[in-house]
């Protein structure tokens, strides 16, 4: 395996992670990997690197950092044979929780070893391609209210502190929805999350029926006007009770066209990249990824290779157990 590791200098508390950074990288040279690791200098440079190893056949890009760093190699990558894998160095690490890596770089590196590729969706606004998910409304206001500085020494307590104080003063916003050029939903919204993933900033699955290979965009459209209705969306989203609540409503969709008045800001992948209108699509099978031989709660809906066969084995076995009772009798 030819890798080329790609980290954020400044993610997070990685400073004091590069020793475990310079340690994962021994776990896969002790192992035969060729493994080089580049920094990047300035925002979107991960996605120039990740457009540089692609072009010169690398098996694998790891990101090492947040999800931030993420986003940008994913965009380096797409359409690509070249891998996705990550090392968990930044404030929250999503995708890695997502996927159940160890919040240990060198514990996640081993686990790593015994991953396969495979091809898994992306989001696209523009030519924005998005890994997790899209927030529009209150998510993207506390993402746009942060700097790298808070997120470097205050960590998730600066999103909640700026969530604390947007809440004093929230209100719902006029919004229409078109979904795949055909339903139309509208409403005075709060929030509305368009997932490719289930894991909503590493504590709750607000799509949590999404899959990552499905050709869809799940989509959670949370309705309201106050700060009462927004703490009791809150408890009922942590509770997974949406059922509950009449002003949350699911679907999915390959395309959605979102209008607001006044404008929402928008988020991709926990950074801010600007405001309705805004026109969300599903890119099925764009980005190849290092995958574990089991997703849980159905993150992805075909299986491998291994697990068919092993399904196969099994309904052999059956079959000839049936058989043989039938001849017993």
């Amino acid at each position: 395996m030819r890798a080329m590791i790609v980290f954020n200098p400044t993610a997070g508390q990685s400073e004091a992670l590069e020793a475990e950074l310079t340690l994962a990288a021994e776990v896969w040279r002790t192992e035969g990997w060729q493994v080089d690791l580049c920094p990047t200098t300035a925002p979107g440079a991960g996605t120039s690197l990740a457009k540089m190893a692609a072009e010169q056949h690398y098996d694998v890009v790891v990101a090492a950092g947040g999800d931030g760093t993420i986003n940008d190699v994913i965009n380096g990558l797409v359409g690509s044979n070249t891998a996705l894998a990550t090392l968990p160095l930044g404030t929250v690490n999503v995708w890695a929780r997502e996927l159940g890596l160890p919040m240990q770089p060198a514990a996640a590196a081993t686990m790593l070893l015994h991953w396969k590729p495979r091809a898994i969706d992306l989001g696209r606004i523009g030519s924005r391609y998005f890994l997790l998910m899209a927030g529009i409304g209150l998510d993207a206001e506390i993402a746009g209210g942060i700097n790298a500085t808070q997120k470097k020494y205050f960590g998730a307590l600066a999103y909640i502190l700026r969530a604390i104080e947007i809440a004093l003063s929230i209100r719902g916003t006029r919004v229409q929805l078109i979904l795949d050029g055909k339903q139309k939903i509208k409403g005075r919204i709060l929030l509305i999350v368009v997932g490719n993933t289930q894991l909503y900033g590493g504590v709750v699955k607000i799509t949590n029926r999404a899959s990552i290979d499905d050709g869809l965009l799940d989509v959670c459209v949370i309705k309201g006007d106050s700060l009462a209705s927004a703490l009791l969306h809150t408890v009922l989203i942590f509770g997974q009770r949406y059922s509950l609540d009449p002003e949350i409503a699911y679907y999915r969709a390959r395309k959605i066209h979102i209008v607001a008045k006044p404008a929402l800001p928008v988020q991709v992948d926990g950074d801010l990249m600007g405001k309705t209108p805004v026109t969300i699509e599903v890119m099925p099978h764009a980005l190849q990824a290092l995958l574990p031989p089991e997703l849980p709660d159905n993150l992805m809906q075909s299986q491998p290779a291994t697990a068919t066969r092993s399904s196969r084995s099994i309904h052999r076995l059956l079959a000839w157990l049936s058989g043989w009772r039938r001849k017993g009798r």
